[in-house]
């Protein structure tokens, strides 16, 4: 039998929302082992004089327990 544990995090970039989800996973594989899979629950943007300037997501990602 397994047991998976989801983790919710948030991650934002300058470049993009790719960039702001690669780099929320990375983050998180450096503490934790066995991640599995992950979901974009939200996205947003910060828009400072007509210009997108910041790509925000909010994900959860989830991990097998050893």
């Amino acid at each position: 039998m397994a047991i998976a544990k989801v983790v919710e995090v948030n991650s934002s970039s300058t470049k993009s929302f790719e960039d702001a989800i690669q780099t929320g996973i990375a983050k998180v594989t450096e503490t934790i082992k066995n991640v599995q899979g992950a979901w974009i629950n939200e996205q947003k943007v910060v828009v400072k004089d007509n210009q997108i300037t910041e790509y925000r997501v909010n994900l959860k990602i989830s991990f097998l327990v050893e």
